[in-house]
């Protein structure tokens, strides 16, 4: 009886805990708590509480100015770029969160300690929400196994990635979110309405946050209206909460993020008339189709959604023509050779073939590998409709990372969905029969290809050997802010930092950094939006010291930094070896630029213009 009892015990036991391990609150907090002291323990020698990326430095700047007392509707970037300033294409809706966690940090601490704070809490405390969405996606398609499966691969996508350390505050991070979110919810098969409505307001706060995600955006509402065309009156409650949620929201966020005197100005990098007015269209269309034809025949509503596809086209081309090609393709030639061309972000699949083949794996391996699982699965019928859901969200990530590798990542957590299902699968089949070796082969070589960091590690070791290795694993899980910090930090800069603000002409890269550590305008700075400024600082970098006078006379610089080590500089100055650059490289100052003393701990060299000098 004692025995019995025991045994009957440790049944319950093991039952409360496999209960308590299906949980994905509680189990997705765990794996919460642990990226997060990884990402802290890794991060734990970083010098700087702001991240590498210029994006990183320029929030901050707008954020400060937020504090300061602009105005909510004001993106005028005062400082960076000719006179009067630039208009920035960012989003309040990032602003507003680190800007309160900034202000509530400022109750007890100095200012600088609260943007420390601030800055280290805002990253890690989206991993929560990104684990939970990827987790619950992973559960709506594979159950608990797959809930597992998902919150494992996205942890160390995170781990992988610098977009959640600490500093990195720049809008990749909540996009990533959003768009987990929304593929979770359009993951329910069983096609609840309050599902597809939490889908379309994460897909309006998306366009609020950023251009980048617009084409997830427009395939995630096509796709919302073929599941409509094809299962007609089964997916009209679903189609109708998705549609007059996303018309609502996207109207709200227009309304909150747009100046009254901009409503009709259309720009393509950003929210405005264009994809508002678009977007609107389309909802508005799906839900009329939806409360209207879902009784049609399958013909008959595939006729409807062509003729809403061609409205909406219609809208495009009324509203927002120049939208429907590359937002970039209006940068003069010379910033494309110069400095786009240089972003590594904004490097192509062909690209990154001729300069850095051994990381193509890392960027699309694990992507197509999914893509090929969505396919057989289609094929095959099995949920064919789901997988054509997780292909569609996956596949133009995939494409844009074919254009510009900033994608992969999105692509990369996109992959995560379908192959939980398999994985799930194939463990399975490999616990069924434990001799088995086949299964297990195929259980244990489908997890690593599931994973865009083995990739990394088995190319870099095709590359370099066991020294690739080394670098590679130091290059995922250590920061090295020191690359960074000769010609960017507060130590580079501090010559100028007291000096009464002026104009100050120097590479792009270090414009936010100028902006952040000093009161001076800049010329120039990363961004497409400051095409005129960056346009002014190269020509002045290309020029003849004689001809380059003029050219600062003309811009109104009062200061010019120049640091050798910095890329865009030493390209410069092979490029035109008369040239300005090149004769401040070799030592030989014009007189009109007087030298101001530096430490030995700036990299920089300062010189005020004299145009009489």
């Amino acid at each position: 009886m004692t025995q019995a009892l025991e045994v009957s015990r440790g049944r319950g036991l093991r039952a409360k805990s496999s209960s308590r391990w299906s949980q994905l609150g509680p189990v997705s907090l765990i794996y919460g708590v642990a990226v997060i002291a990884a990402l802290l323990f890794f991060h734990r020698n970083a010098i700087d509480y702001v991240g590498l990326d210029n994006d990183d430095a320029m929030r901050l700047v707008e954020v400060r100015d937020f504090l300061g007392g602009q105005g909510w509707f004001d993106m005028m970037q005062y400082r960076l770029g000719l006179d009067g300033g630039t208009l920035m294409h960012w989003s309040r809706f990032i602003d507003l969160p680190i800007a309160t966690l900034i202000a509530f940090f400022r109750l007890f601490l100095a200012p600088e300690s609260a943007e420390a704070a601030a800055l280290a809490i805002w990253p890690l405390a989206l991993v929560l929400p990104l684990l939970f969405f990827m987790g619950l996606a992973g559960r709506r398609i594979a159950g608990i196994e797959g809930m597992h499966f998902a919150l494992g691969l996205t942890a160390l996508l995170i781990l992988t990635s610098r977009r959640f350390s600490p500093g990195s505050i720049d809008h990749d991070n909540a996009q990533l979110c959003l768009v987990a979110l929304a593929t979770a919810m359009l993951a329910d098969e069983s096609y609840r309405p309050r599902n597809f409505a939490v889908a379309a307001v994460a897909c309006a706060i998306a366009l609020g946050i950023g251009a980048e995600t617009t084409p997830f955006v427009a395939v995630a509402c096509m796709t919302v209206a073929g599941l409509w065309a094809w299962e007609g009156e089964a997916f009209a409650p679903a189609a109708r909460a998705f549609a007059l949620t996303l018309t609502i929201t996207v109207s709200a966020a227009f309304f909150a993020l747009v100046p009254p005197h901009l409503y009709s100005t259309v720009t393509c990098d950003n929210l405005s008339l264009g994809f508002y007015g678009i977007t609107s269209v389309g909802g508005i269309g799906l839900l009329v189709s939806a409360s209207l034809a879902s009784r049609l025949s399958l013909s008959r509503r595939l006729a409807v959604l062509a003729a809403n596809g061609v409205v909406v086209f219609a809208a495009a081309v009324v509203l927002a023509p120049r939208c429907l090609r590359n937002p970039l393709a209006d940068l003069d030639p010379l910033l494309v050779k110069l400095w786009l061309n240089a972003i590594t972000e904004a490097q192509s699949v062909f690209s990154i073939a001729r300069h850095k083949p051994e990381t193509i794996g890392a960027f699309y391996a694990t992507g197509f590998f999914a893509i090929v699982v969505c396919v057989f699965r289609i094929v095959r019928g099995e949920r064919a409709q789901l997988h054509a859901v997780l292909l569609a969200l996956l596949g133009i990530n995939w494409i844009i990372a074919l254009v510009q590798v900033r994608g992969a990542e999105f692509s990369n957590l996109l992959a995560i969905p379908p192959l939980v299902l398999l994985l799930a699968e194939l463990r399975r089949n490999s616990t069924a029969d434990s001799e088995d070796m086949g299964a297990a082969f195929f259980y244990v070589v489908a997890t690593v290809l599931s994973v865009p960091a083995a990739w990394a590690v088995g190319g870099a070791l095709a590359n370099d050997g066991l020294n690739g290795l080394q670098g590679g694993m130091n290059s995922v899980a250590v920061v090295d802010d020191n690359k960074a910090a000769a010609c960017s930090s507060r130590e580079a800069l501090a010559p100028i930092a007291g000096l009464e603000p002026g104009f100050i002409s120097a590479s792009s890269n270090m414009g936010s950094p100028i902006l952040r550590f000093t009161p001076h305008r800049t010329l120039s700075g990363p961004y497409h939006r400051d095409q005129a400024g960056m346009l002014a600082e190269l020509h002045i970098g290309l020029a003849t010291p004689k001809d380059a006078k003029d050219l600062l006379r003309a811009a109104g610089v009062t200061l010019v930094a120049f640091c050798p080590d910095d890329p865009e500089v030493k390209e410069l100055a092979d490029l035109k070896p008369d040239g300005l650059y090149a004769q401040l490289s070799l030592g030989r100052v014009p007189l009109y630029l007087d030298p101001i003393p530096t430490t030995d701990k700036s990299s920089v060299q300062f010189f005020r213009f004299v145009p009489n000098g």
